[in-house]
């Protein structure tokens, strides 16, 4: 079976809410392995795992999360947007550039 019948047969079997139900599990999951490996990094609120392992932690569940999106647009419209995400990367990067006094606009991340 290939990769978009798997997906189409997920969504048959379990239906689309479940699907974002799923979705909204895998995102909880997301936001605390970003958490640990964020006080992993920082190391001022210690947690006994070693950065390495909330690394993997993080890898693991932003592909959970990437599939579950995956499997929600085989039974919807893309849920993905490359206009959308770089309007939201400019403004991103504006907010900080306002913070951190940028003038070029490039002044964030080094790059020129």
């Amino acid at each position: 079976m290939n990769e978009i019948a798997e997906k189409h047969d997920i969504i048959k079997s379990i239906g689309v809410e479940s699907a974002l139900e799923q979705l909204a599990e895998e995102s909880a999951e997301l936001t605390h392995a970003a958490l640990k490996l964020s006080r992993a990094l920082r190391g001022v609120n210690p947690t006994p795992i070693s950065t390495t392992d909330a690394v993997l932690a993080l890898h693991e569940e932003v592909n959970d999360v990437l599939l579950c999106v995956s499997v929600l647009e085989s039974a919807l419209v893309s849920l993905r947007s490359d206009s959308i995400m770089s309007n939201k990367l400019i403004r991103w990067e504006q907010r900080l550039n306002e913070i951190h006094g940028g003038g070029s606009g490039n002044a964030v991340g080094g790059r020129d």
